[in-house]
């Protein structure tokens, strides 16, 4: 049996929440102040460290790092994470350094070059907060996921926040998990993603599928991740479907 852990999670971030954050079982939002209850929010909360590096020296010293014949981008963030991870039980920095991680990833001035209309900067919005609150989501090296909560189900989680009917919940995911990382992107995610002590993974392949992302320790095994995320995702999917408020156009 998961034992969770029944320490309140408290923090304040550069950005205030949409209040309909509410709506999620053990979430409560006062502007900028998120207060996670761990008890009534994860579905599975084993582990209660996380492994992070300041986003400060991220910036100084990885995003301006180009990778080589001889050295890959992976390599300069592994070795990065190496050098400079520490192992935390602060959940509030976590989500702190997260915060700061998508605020780069999504920022507003890649707008104009997405080739994506439809998306706009309240999009990126949505996209920022699931994503910070993603960060608490965990897998082990030997592929176990250790911690889930609602948003490991990005298009169930922000449909049911933001209100959002099928298709523009579905069109989030897409830009999420693969349309915003064009390489150029690509490449400043898996600098950025040094700052939560890994890799952005995904356990799906298209919208329909809705299997999440998490960032990953680089070595997690990926055979043993998708044979646990296929083991309990849909019975969670239908929780998480079970706050939606009104019914999606």
């Amino acid at each position: 049996m998961t034992t969770i852990d029944t320490t309140t999670i408290t923090v304040e971030l550069p950005e205030a929440f949409d209040p309909r954050w509410s709506r999620l079982p053990g979430i409560q939002i006062d502007d900028r102040r998120l207060i996670i209850d761990p008890a009534e929010y994860f579905f599975r909360f084993e582990s209660h460290t996380w492994l992070v590096a300041d986003w400060e020296l991220v910036k100084s010293q990885l995003l301006g790092m180009d990778e080589t014949a001889e050295t890959p981008l992976e390599q300069l963030a592994l070795d990065f994470i190496t050098a400079h991870g520490e192992s935390t039980s602060d959940a509030a920095r976590v989500l702190s350094t997260a915060y700061e991680v998508y605020a780069y990833l999504f920022r507003d001035e890649h707008l104009d070059k997405l080739g994506l209309p439809r998306i706009t900067a309240d999009h990126l919005r949505m996209l920022r907060q699931a994503a910070t609150l993603m960060a608490l989501n965990k897998v082990e090296l030997d592929g176990h996921i250790s911690n889930v909560g609602p948003c490991w189900f990005f298009p169930a989680a922000t449909s049911i926040v933001f209100d959002l009917d099928d298709e523009t919940g579905g069109m989030l995911d897409e830009v999420y998990h693969g349309g915003w990382f064009n390489e150029h992107r690509r490449i400043e995610s898996i600098k950025a993603h040094a700052a939560l002590g890994g890799r952005l993974v995904h356990g799906c392949q298209s919208v329909p599928d809705q299997s999440g992302g998490v960032v990953a320790p680089y070595g997690a095994s990926m055979a043993a991740f998708r044979d646990d995320l296929a083991a309990f995702k849909a019975g969670w999917i239908e929780r998480v479907y079970a706050h939606r408020v009104t019914p999606a156009a």
